[in-house]
């Protein structure tokens, strides 16, 4: 196994954070989750209409359906994925950390910021 630096470890990790992120959650990568659910309206205690997501009951579709709804299920893949793509292509895979990296400090700040402002 090829040791790693702290530093190394640390911009490995901000890079699986952002990764995950960008597939689960963020606006842009909505197509690709959006064919793994269906939608219904249900409405609540309240009387408050709102969209539920449901998962597919079998097959490829509930596999992955289940993989992008849990953070730490997609972290795993995401840390598999960036890993191996870095140990068969370094110089590609190193840019490709160092920016998820540096888009995961973004969004700590970010987070920070807007909860100190806030507050």
């Amino acid at each position: 196994m090829t040791e790693i630096t702290v530093f190394q470890f640390l911009l490995f990790s901000l890079a699986v954070f952002r990764l995950t992120h960008l597939l689960l959650y963020d606006s842009i990568t909505e197509f690709i989750r959006k064919g793994l659910y269906e939608y219904e309206q249900e409405v609540d205690e309240d009387g408050k209409e709102e969209t539920v997501q449901i998962i597919a009951h079998k097959g490829w579709k509930k596999w992955f359906g289940e993989l992008f709804s849990c953070h730490w299920c997609m972290g795993i893949w995401a840390s598999i994925l960036l890993w191996l793509g870095f140990s068969l292509l370094p110089s590609v895979f190193s840019v490709v950390i160092i920016i998820l990296a540096a888009a995961g400090v973004a969004a700590v700040v970010e987070s920070v910021v807007v909860r100190w402002l806030l507050y």
